[in-house]
């Protein structure tokens, strides 16, 4: 039996499950009967995932936020918000995108400081709150 055969005969008899649920083992799993408990993901996993992720975020940004004023570094910003909170919750910071879309990212950077996000991952704002002010990647 060829390895495509054989790819073909599992998806088959596992099905595809898009979210996380129990099997009949009671081990969490995904997909094609991937075993979470077990096995988990490897790196190379992990970051074909975030790829994915990261994409998906980037047009999500691109369709629902106006961006003419924002170089790379500021979208980036809003990409990785977009990751973190989803889309919906994004699009939340309603006084922080009007800001971007004016242009003002020192108000879109203080928007983003006063909320219950940056509160919860206080690093992580700051570090993107500066960068959305400079409109320079942060090390």
């Amino acid at each position: 039996m060829s390895v495509m055969n054989t790819v073909e005969q599992i998806k088959k008899h596992e099905g595809f499950r898009r979210f996380p649920y129990l099997c009949t083992a009671g081990k969490l799993t995904i997909g094609y009967g991937r075993n979470l408990d077990d096995s988990g993901i490897n790196e190379d996993e992990a970051e074909s995932l975030l790829a994915s992720d990261v994409e998906n975020a980037k047009a999500a940004v691109s369709r629902r936020i106006n961006t003419q004023h924002c170089n790379e570094a500021r979208i980036a910003v809003l990409v990785n918000m977009a990751f973190n909170l989803g889309v919906t919750g994004l699009l939340n910071f309603r006084r922080m995108l009007q800001a971007v879309e004016k242009g003002d990212f020192e108000t879109a950077a203080l928007e983003m400081l006063d909320s219950r996000w940056a509160k919860q991952v206080p690093i992580r704002a700051q570090e993107l709150a500066q960068q959305m002010i400079c409109g320079e990647w942060q090390a």
